[in-house]
């Protein structure tokens, strides 16, 4: 808004304030004249009374003018107010003009314009509300059946008695009578209004509530004189009129904001009920006061408007039922759509019978929309659809959730009968169609949950059925029933991979480290570094419960930084202390290829000043598989870093010896599984030996580790290995214990050369 439009609405504000106190001085004056004695019939006291109203009328209308120019959000219902008040100033205008003590009688001329200013008085309460009800036809039709037939009850209850009482001469004191009558029915619209909270704060409802109770006391004394044979009211009641008028226009002009706190809400049917019962009723017993004919109009025209909102609401009703059932249908298929689908689980949950959820994806089918387009593709989906249905009992639910996935609902949770389930849906589907001159057979995928005693809402049998399902296609194994252990998207594996988000920066992790040993000295040469995490609650993990979460949320790049930094400050105190052992620690392929962690760990070693030959970086052989060009070029940087390389867990890959020949490896570890099964099985045996052999013709250090035994090792010692590691020589341990583990070891392996030495010396 414009500082110049902003300057127009303040004055139009401050004007619309000071012709309200004008409005109230003259009420006060009108008063006041009133109680010290200025009444009567004579002319003057009249001249005085019209002056003071037109003066009254000529502000009050001038304050609602203003109050619309500045308030442009209800300027409408202001100009509605206006319109009463100049049917209400006219009326009287005209009224006075013709006005004779003698020969004027109710109904008087001017009293049309009365009675318009009351109905426009009800169009403003109608219109200057929080929120805008529907005005619709229904919305039409339901105030007209309301208001008819609270016209035909007071009609028939109350005004109709006291009719037979006063006969004919009385009928212009109970048409007088619907003055009060509206007036309390204002009254009563604004306190609905409230209820409904349609209406401005209790403060301004308050106001206009006592406007109109002013309207009523002041139509009540009118009323009184209509009853006696005259037309006339007295000062007081011009002056309750006006104080009236001024309460409705002052909550009209209010400028303060109201806050919304709830929406609105429309009535129930029971007020239309009472209403056409009441006009049924007067039609029934025809009321043989004169005022029947009064009431046969309002009567007749409340039935044709609840016999046309009746017709309204049956056309509603078949349309709200029709775009129900659309809204529970795929379009396509005509199966229950996912809605549908989720409405019969939490129905199923509800009970304490058996259920089991399967969700079927037909495989290929992306492929038959991008060749055959999409015509072709709602075929096939159709007759998905149809060769189901035909193939399962009514029992069970079929529903499309979306593209090529169903969901089959079943009342059962025998695992057996539910894969046979599955079989079959997938044999019917298997059978060959004939899509645009094309043969095509379609499978499935299925994942099979059966509902757990935990299971409270549809959603989790969804996840799991999605799980199993995507379980079957990777696997390709037709269907899958769920399994919490292959769930990597289990609430408890989310929130394991939160925590390891927040133990990483926390320092939760720990190294553990195991020894390794040169077979030919016994002397403890190196140490392979391995990650294990201390849960606050979990207690110590292994890596096999955290790495899956750490790959899969994008965290191994984090927990690598953290565990080389903490490898390369345990290496740090080591060598301080007089220690030189070669630590070796794992790098997964994603890390390697990164491009990130190398370059940390290379900035980590020189700034603890250590000899990059300390540290063996171990590699599997599927870093080779992806990128092996960019393996390759990765590699020889380490070695120009001086850092030594190992393949790990060699054998249990592609075992390229093309690998061993082209990359700059300086170590070989042969998996645990060859070593296990050694002195057991003959070809391990083979494996083991041959792979030595080839090792050392190559410059190669050789690592055997799961050694659990002293026999193992023996047959290790005969065969040539250089190193041994495995629980036959040490279990991972903290790295505070490995200072004090490695003196012992070196002790006793001291002891032990020096005692072969001497029976050595004994038998010369």
């Amino acid at each position: 808004m414009s500082n110049r439009s902003s300057a127009r609405t303040a004055v139009a504000l401050r004007s619309v304030r000071l012709l309200g106190v004008a409005v109230w001085v003259v009420i006060a004056a009108g008063f006041l004249i009133n109680v010290l004695g200025v009444s009567g019939s004579g002319t003057g006291v009249q001249t005085v009374h019209v002056v003071t109203l037109a003066v009254f009328f000529v502000l009050l209308l001038l304050r609602v003018a203003v109050a619309a120019v500045a308030g442009l959000r209800r300027r409408r219902s202001l100009l509605v107010l206006f319109a009463a008040l100049l049917l209400w100033g006219a009326g009287s205008t005209v009224l006075n003009a013709s006005f004779r003590p003698d020969v004027t009688h109710f109904p008087a001329p001017g009293e049309w314009l009365f009675l318009a200013s009351y109905l426009a008085l009800a169009g403003y309460l109608v219109l200057d509300t929080a929120h805008r009800m529907n005005t619709a036809l229904d919305a039409w039709l339901e105030a007209i059946v309301v208001c008819g037939g609270t016209a035909c009850l007071a009609g028939s209850t109350l005004m109709t008695p006291v009719a037979g009482v006063l006969g004919s001469d009385g009928v212009p004191s109970l048409l007088a009578l619907l003055y009060p009558m509206i007036d309390v029915a204002l009254a009563l619209l604004v306190v609905a209004q409230v209820v409904l909270r349609i209406r401005w704060g209790i403060s301004q409802a308050v106001m206009l509530c006592l406007g109109l109770l002013l309207f009523a006391v002041a139509d009540l004394s009118f009323v009184v004189h209509v009853s006696a044979g005259t037309y006339g009211f007295g000062v007081l009641d011009g002056l309750l009129w006006a104080a009236g008028f001024a309460l409705v226009v002052e909550t009209a002009c209010s400028s303060r904001t109201h806050v919304h706190k709830a929406l609105p809400r429309r009535a129930g049917p029971g007020l239309m009920v009472v209403a056409a019962a009441a006009a049924i009723a007067v039609l029934a017993f025809r009321p043989q006061s004169g005022l029947g004919p009064y009431l046969t109009v309002p009567a007749v025209v409340t039935l044709l408007a609840a016999g046309g909102r009746l017709v309204l609401a049956l056309r509603e009703a078949n349309g709200a039922a029709e775009a129900f059932a659309l809204s529970r249908t795929d379009d396509l298929t005509l199966l229950p759509n996912r809605r549908s689908v989720i409405a019969e689980l939490e129905g199923a949950l509800a009970t304490d019978g058996p259920l089991a959820l399967m969700l079927l994806d037909l495989d290929g089918f992306k492929e038959v929309n991008d060749t055959l387009g999409h015509a072709a593709g709602d075929s096939v989906l159709q007759l998905a659809a149809h060769r189901m249905r035909e193939a399962l009992p009514s029992s069970v639910l079929i529903g499309r959730l979306g593209g090529d996935e169903y969901a089959i609902v079943v009342p059962d949770d025998d695992v057996i009968e539910l894969l046979e389930m599955a079989q079959t849906i997938r044999d019917v589907l298997l059978e060959p169609t004939l899509v645009d001159g094309i043969e095509l057979s379609t499978s499935a995928s299925i994942g099979v949950t059966v509902r757990t005693g935990s299971d409270v809402a549809s959603v989790e049998l969804l996840r799991r059925a999605d799980v199993a399902m995507y379980q079957a296609k990777s696997t390709r194994s037709g269907a899958v029933i769920y399994d919490a252990h292959s769930d990597d998207f289990s609430r408890h594996k989310l929130q394991l991979a939160e925590d390891l988000r927040r133990a990483i920066p926390d320092g939760q992790l720990v190294v553990y480290y195991q020894p390794q040993i040169d077979a030919a000295t016994q002397r403890v040469c190196g140490l392979e570094a391995l990650v294990r995490w201390q849960h606050p609650q979990q207690g110590l993990l292994s890596p096999i419960a955290f790495l899956p979460a750490a790959r899969r949320d994008g965290l191994m790049l984090q927990l690598s930084d953290a565990v080389g930094r903490m490898v390369v400050a345990d290496l740090r105190r080591w060598r301080d202390k007089g220690l030189d052992p070669r630590v070796s620690l794992n790098c997964a392929p994603p890390e390697l290829l990164s491009g990130a962690f190398l370059p940390r760990l290379f900035e980590a070693i020189a700034e603890a000043e250590l000899p990059p030959d300390s540290l063996v970086i171990e590699v599997t052989e599927d870093s080779f598989i992806a990128e092996p060009e960019r393996a390759r070029t990765i590699l020889r940087g380490i070695r120009n870093h001086k850092v030594q390389i190992a393949i790990d867990d060699y054998g249990t890959g592609f075992s390229s010896l093309s690998y061993l020949r082209d990359l700059p490896v300086q170590e070989l570890k042969m998996d645990r599984s060859f070593i296990s099964t050694m002195r057991t099985d003959s070809r391990s045996r083979m494996i083991v030996a041959s792979t030595f052999q080839m090792a050392h013709a190559l410059g190669l250090r050789t690592v055997a580790e799961g050694v659990e035994n002293a026999a193992t090792a023996a047959d290790l010692i005969a065969m040539g290995v250089d190193v041994l590691q495995g629980y036959h020589v040490a279990r991972p341990m903290p790295a505070g214990e490995v200072e004090g583990w490695v003196r012992e070891w070196s002790r006793l392996a001291d002891d032990g050369m020096a005692s072969m030495r001497a029976d050595g010396s004994a038998d010369q």
